[in-house]
């Protein structure tokens, strides 16, 4: 039967990246247009951390104090928290590449306006329009990433991210320590330096970044836009004030709270009537989604607090020049990049990624803890041992948190879900540093006041005309006493923010403890979307051309035609799935025909959506009578022509597929579908003996019939992957050359990898050469019989009378070699190893 392939699955394949239908893009694809996405968030990561070391003499030559020097931070937070949800939705509705460069201009221009500033209050404002190319930059990027690439690949790729995070993270600061040392250049080159690099980005995102254009109607939530934004704004202006300018307990403090609690209940009022809500209130039904958001708000606080005051500990606790001081915080970066890259590669291998967040956030609270405990005279390598351990944590949560997110959503949905996650970590990074930075300022003060009452009015005069507890101070200006006294507040009051931070880590990851592991999905969101399209198309292509039968395929699940699928024998169920997939001469599949609708919703694990998911009703008989597409909220709709019994399958890809009797009685049939996620196979190869892996192993997984789910050989470290198998009990079985072969039993659990770990015992070799009294003789037939007469093998020699037994248990054998008179030997193989056996035969002498 012909198949047609919709016009519009067509177009979309035509600019998927070079990759036809929205399959999988090859790896120098990904590649060419990674390269554009990972120079903009250089650019933006460089620009962002470049003027961390050069602050504190940006403030003071600005005139600005401890509250400037927060807010010179909080204000590029602030809108980068609040763009960031508007970002994303904008991203499910118009061009990424267009809104990724725009971005990327905005955030170019907010830089250059900054280098002019003149006063602090011009530099937070320049700041802020930063933050809104942030938002953008660091959203896009990994929305950009999820629709190019599967989340069970993009483990590997967001390795590169982090890499690329890491490295702007080390060279920002120390180009800013180097321009901010420099008297020919001065600080304000810390803005301008960036431009160039940005320059190139937007060309080289024009020339490789090739995303297909979503076309229909758009509809910013601006309404909600505005009242989230209101009330990050009122909340930062509280927790920043709070404690200096008014107490925590006061009437300003009840007006304050009340307002962002009225500002995010108008918020919810308004996403539940906006058509195109900024952040859809439905994802927060997903278990996971909910848990990684809440643990991304804790996570931005601890990161964010935890890492912007160093530049202020090294310098003015420790008396360090910005140049130092950003290689002295490179320890930190070294473990974030480490962090990211390994955990993103052993990901996409494993595709276990819960284990890597839990070690995450371990790490980080540990690492804050630690650093809790520092002063300003601590030694180095005590704090360089401290920030290696909370950059590890950081780059093993940072990442994965987005990526379990993404692994959960309809691609309708991605770009939203993607800014879910990072709105609230932004959010906590901005509530975190504006609240940290004035409990900093108050222990600075606290301390300063402290320390200065024992050395006698001359220097407590010296520090109220200095204004040392309320500005930046000039440490080299002060008296060697008052300046002792304000290294070690510093020191104290950063290690007091590390230490408040502790407690929030410590929330993230207990938090991060309840997010349930899903196994990863081997499609990539254009993928899907194709696939979810693919239908929609058809149907409507079968509609405009008289007597078209469109043959609209369902989403088979990917094991059924996974390449390590043996081609001969597919996995059972892909013949009944094949056969619904076909449509009946005469019945043209159609969502709604009149008759008696049957409703509900396609749900998977946590009753989760599984949009996209194939719903078909045949009848008894086996004939095709409507077919539909899962929503994005996985509701579906079929018609039933009239009153009777029938069948309803589902099916949706990393699902087991699911068939129902549906009865219908005349009115409408409510029923929901649950699906059982499909669960991966992993394991490791190695030789009993020695323990090390062993390679080009053949591996077969077959179901309790017989059948083959399966194949696949060991890779040099004698590893082996299956994904997409459905749970239940295989076998497990492998071959490999020089050992004996094994099979066991697997219980493949639900959800998640199975992984397994098989010895296999080398074999012996039993070999020799057959003779006669003419020399060699060939054509001899030789059969070797175990101690219980059993057969274990028959050899018949060549023309150089060799023969030869391999894979052999050691024990007693007998060797019966016939051609001449019959000759048999009794011998015994000693185990792992070769033994070798020549055969005499000869007619017997009268």
């Amino acid at each position: 039967m012909a198949t047609t392939t919709p016009a519009g699955v067509r177009a979309h394949a035509k600019h998927a990246g070079g990759a036809p239908g929205g399959a999988a893009m090859t790896h120098r694809q990904i590649m060419e247009a990674l390269t554009g996405l990972l120079l903009g968030m250089f650019v933006a990561i460089l620009s962002s951390t470049i003027v961390s070391n050069a602050l504190p003499d940006i403030i003071k030559d600005l005139g600005g104090g401890q509250n400037a020097y927060t807010w010179v931070v909080t204000a590029s937070l602030l809108t980068m928290t609040a763009s960031t949800p508007l970002w994303g939705k904008l991203a499910d509705l118009v061009s990424k590449k267009l809104l990724i460069q725009i971005s990327l201009v905005i955030f170019v221009a907010g830089s250059a306006a900054a280098g002019l500033s003149q006063n602090p209050g011009m530099l937070i404002a320049f700041r802020a329009v930063q933050g809104i190319g942030m938002g953008g930059l660091s959203s896009l990027a990994q929305i950009i990433l999820a629709a190019m690439i599967s989340p069970r690949e993009r483990g590997r790729y967001n390795g590169y991210l982090g890499a690329t995070f890491a490295t702007a993270m080390v060279g920002g600061p120390l180009i800013g320590g180097v321009i901010t040392d420099t008297t020919w250049l001065g600080w304000r080159w810390c803005f301008y330096v960036g431009v160039p690099f940005a320059v190139l980005a937007l060309i080289v995102l024009q020339k490789t970044l090739h995303l297909p254009v979503v076309k229909r109607q758009v509809k910013v939530d601006w309404a909600g836009a505005f009242f989230i934004t209101a009330a990050v704004c009122l909340l930062l202006v509280w927790v920043t004030f709070a404690g200096d300018k008014y107490d925590w307990l006061s009437w300003q403090t009840y007006a304050m709270v009340g307002g962002t609690l009225a500002l995010l209940l108008v918020f919810l009022l308004v996403e539940t009537k906006a058509s195109e809500p900024i952040i859809p209130l439905r994802l927060f039904r997903n278990r996971t989604i909910t848990l990684a958001s809440l643990a991304s708000l804790f996570v931005g606080i601890a990161m964010f607090a935890g890492t912007i005051f160093f530049s202020q500990y090294f310098q003015l606790a420790r008396d360090k020049s910005p140049t130092m001081s950003g290689i002295m915080t490179i320890p930190m970066i070294g473990g974030l990049f480490v962090a990211s890259t390994v955990s993103g590669q052993i990901i996409t291998r494993t595709g276990r990624w819960k284990a890597w967040l839990l070690a995450g956030g371990a790490l980080l609270t540990a690492g804050l803890g630690l650093l809790g405990t520092i002063r300003y005279d601590t030694p180095y390598w005590h704090v360089a041992s401290f920030m290696a351990l909370l950059g590890l944590g950081v780059g093993m949560m940072m990442q994965n948190l987005v990526l379990c997110t993404q692994n959960q959503v309809a691609p309708t949905d991605l770009g939203a879900a993607s800014s879910v996650v990072n709105f609230f970590r932004s959010l906590g990074g901005a509530v975190g540093v504006s609240a940290l930075g004035a409990v900093l300022a108050h222990r600075i003060t606290s301390y300063v006041e402290e320390g200065v009452t024992g050395l006698g009015p001359k220097y407590a005069s010296a520090l109220a005309g200095s204004d040392s507890s309320n500005s930046i101070p000039d440490v080299d200006a002060l008296p060697a006493p008052l300046r002792t006294v304000v290294e070690s507040a510093y020191g104290h009051g950063v290690a007091d923010v590390f230490l408040y931070a502790t407690p929030i880590a410590l929330i993230a990851f207990l938090v991060a403890l309840f997010i349930k592991e899903v196994p990863l999905r081997t499609k990539n969101a254009l993928a899907q979307a194709a696939e979810e399209q693919a239908p929609a198309a058809a149907a409507a292509q079968a509609a405009a051309v008289p007597g078209a039968v469109a043959a609209a395929e369902p989403r088979v699940p990917s094991w059924a035609t996974t390449a390590s699928a043996a081609p001969e024998t597919e996995p059972a169920g892909t013949l009944k799935l094949a056969a619904v997939a076909t449509v009946a001469p005469g019945a043209a599949p159609s969502p709604s025909t009149g008759g008696t609708p049957i409703h509900g919703h396609v749900r998977g694990a946590e009753s989760a959506p599984v949009p996209g998911a194939s719903v078909t009703l045949i009848s008894l008989g086996g004939r095709q009578l409507g077919r539909a597409v899962a929503h994005a909220d996985g509701a579906y709709k079929v018609d039933a022509p009239g009153s009777g019994s029938y069948v309803l399958i589902a099916a949706a890809d990393g699902f087991q597929p699911q068939a129902s009797t549906i009865v219908v009685d005349g009115g409408p049939v409510p029923y929901d579908i649950l699906l059982s996620g499909t669960s991966g196979l992993s394991g490791t190869v190695r030789d009993a003996g020695t323990a090390r892996p062993v390679k080009d192993a053949m591996v077969v997984v077959t179901d309790v019939r017989g059948d083959v789910l399966a194949t696949g050989t060991t890779s040099q470290q004698g590893e082996f992957t299956f994904a997409d198998l459905v749970p239940g009990t295989v076998t497990v079985a492998v071959n490999a050359t020089g050992h004996r072969p094994r099979a066991l039993p697997v219980d493949i659990g639900g959800t998640g990898v199975t992984r397994i770990e098989l010895d296999l015992h080398a074999g012996a070799r039993l070999q020799g050469v057959v003779r006669a009294p003419g020399g060699p003789l060939g054509d001899a037939r030789v059969t070797l019989v175990d101690a219980a007469g059993n057969v274990v093998g028959t050899a018949t020699t060549g023309t150089d009378g060799a023969y030869a037994f391999t894979d052999l248990d050691g024990g007693e054998y007998t060797v019966i070699a016939t051609g001449y008179p019959p000759v048999a030997t009794a011998l015994t193989v000693t185990g792992p190893g070769v033994d070798g056996h020549d055969i005499e035969l000869a007619h017997p002498v009268d």
